[in-house]
């Protein structure tokens, strides 16, 4: 790898820092989030009583709808004080958003938790049907809400309001996942603009981000970073995310950053071996690290396999109607059989048959590489629409039930492709395999899984139940969008 390129700086050159209208701007959207949100979770408490009055056919025992609407602004006022204090308006974000989700679903548990208390110790005229709705109510259109706030911040951030322009340091896979993650952080207010590597040619080479669409790609520039750079491209970010520098030169950075009015970041490279976890201590400003050990998951395994054949079994009857519809479909296009089915490698490799759809002609092999694009020749008009939609993944429900999958979880691979994994990549089957995870809901589903093991090893270390849910729930809102 080409070392660094250095940081050369001029005492003489004008600070870059972010101007006041954007700082202003970047507080006001950070009110307006909580102010969106209050609004998401009122309205879903308002219409989760509407709805149970609609069912009832019988008036409200309440009979005063204002009281109805200040009962409900009272609970979305808890909620955004509760999800505050755990972190929910912080600028940074998680890998696909799921630990805001995580974060949303649990503090809904808690505020209804709470709503349920004062209903019952201050008989409060609120039915427990209603409650029970708002619970399903207030996660949906949060998320949804959540996804029309960062539309509203790309855009707002393409136009140059209240952004920081980012330069990366470095092309190695940290880096580029690292421009994708930025891009779709509405929230960080920072823009990257374009790499830079010592050797480079000029303008010769573009990165791409991780996605299906690939709209966004910047430019890969020659070292060293001069001060002219920055001013040029009008940038007052750098992130190193090259192989983590000795101290003397991340200090020497860092001063030569700060002369120029540069926020200087660094990608930390992860120094444990596959598998290995840590744990953090901070003892009187000082940080310690030790390896974790794996917590007791009984409970977990229990509440995720009940989770399994909860939603399996509801699967299967919403699901219903379909099935008949897309087997005649693919009888009429492309003839033989409905259903295609597969040898996988599950849980600690054991092996196991798994059913799909089938979207791929006749003649193709039966073993062999997947396709990572709807262009592939093997693919039957109708299959492509069944691999863009997730539809061929329907009959997976069998195995959900039977116990060999989940319902969140790594992907299934063949074992062809198992027998070829490396260490990093072996984690994946400490955990039985999933119709959906991390990886189906990224923009990396364009590539085939072994290539992004991030996803599998992020899920492994952070799995929960209120993770499992808030997967599912994206892989729902997603799924009409063929993505």
């Amino acid at each position: 790898m080409a070392s660094p390129a250095r940081l050369t700086t001029t005492l003489e050159l004008p600070r870059l820092l972010p101007t006041e209208w954007g700082a202003y701007l970047t507080r006001t959207l950070a009110s307006a989030d909580r102010l969106f949100d209050f609004m998401a979770v009122l309205a879903a408490a308002y219409a989760a009583d509407a709805i149970h009055l609609a069912l009832r056919r019988q008036p409200s025992s309440w009979g005063n709808p204002s009281a109805r609407l200040l009962c409900a602004a009272a609970f979305a006022m808890t909620f955004v004080f509760l999800l505050d204090r755990r972190g929910g308006y912080q600028s940074w974000r998680s890998l696909l958003a799921i630990r805001e989700t995580e974060r949303a679903l649990r503090v809904t548990l808690q505020s209804f938790s709470f709503a349920v208390v004062v209903v019952y110790f201050c008989a409060v005229p609120v039915s427990y049907p209603t409650i029970a709705l708002a619970v399903i109510l207030v996660p949906v259109l949060l998320v949804l809400e959540r996804r029309g706030f960062c539309r509203l911040l790309r855009g707002l951030r393409s136009r140059g309001f209240g952004t920081r322009r980012a330069i990366i340091l470095g092309t190695s896979s940290a880096a580029r996942r690292l421009y994708t993650t930025l891009l779709d952080s509405p929230k960080f207010n920072i823009e990257p603009v374009a790499f830079v590597e010592e050797g480079a040619t000029t303008g010769a080479t573009e990165i791409y981000e991780c996605s299906y669409r690939r709209k966004h790609s910047a430019k890969v520039l020659p070292g060293p970073l001069e001060p002219e750079l920055f001013r040029r491209l009008g940038a007052s970010v750098l992130m190193v995310a090259e192989s983590s520098p000795d101290s003397q030169t991340m200090q020497r950075t860092m001063i030569e950053a700060e002369e120029m009015g540069v926020e200087a970041h660094f990608v930390v490279d992860n120094f444990l071996a596959p598998g290995m976890r840590v744990d953090y201590i901070e003892l009187d400003g000082i940080l310690l690290a030790h390896l974790s050990k794996e917590c007791n998951r009984a409970l977990y395994d229990f509440g995720k396999r009940t989770l399994d054949i909860v939603g399996a079994v509801l699967g299967l009857i919403l699901l219903a109607p379909i099935v008949p519809v897309i087997a005649f479909l693919i009888r009429k296009t492309s003839g033989g059989p409905v259903f295609f089915s597969q040898q996988r490698a599950g849980q600690a490799g054991r092996l196991f048959t798994m059913y799909k759809f089938r979207t791929m002609h006749q003649a193709a092999a039966q073993y062999e590489y997947s396709p990572v694009g709807g262009g592939d020749p093997r693919i039957t008009p109708v299959g492509r629409f069944l691999r863009r939609t997730s539809l061929d993944e329907v009959p997976q429900v069998l195995n959900v039930l039977l116990g060999d999958m989940s319902l969140v979880g790594p992907r299934p691979e063949m074992p062809f492709i198992v027998d070829q994994y490396t260490p990093s990549q072996q984690q994946r089957l400490a955990v039985r395999p999933g119709m959906t995870g991390l990886w189906q809901i990224s923009g990396d589903r364009a590539f085939p899984i072994n290539q992004s093991p991030e996803y599998d090893a992020y899920y492994l270390e952070h799995r929960s139940l209120f993770m499992d849910v808030a997967i599912l729930l994206h892989t729902i809102l997603r799924a009409p969008q063929g993505v």
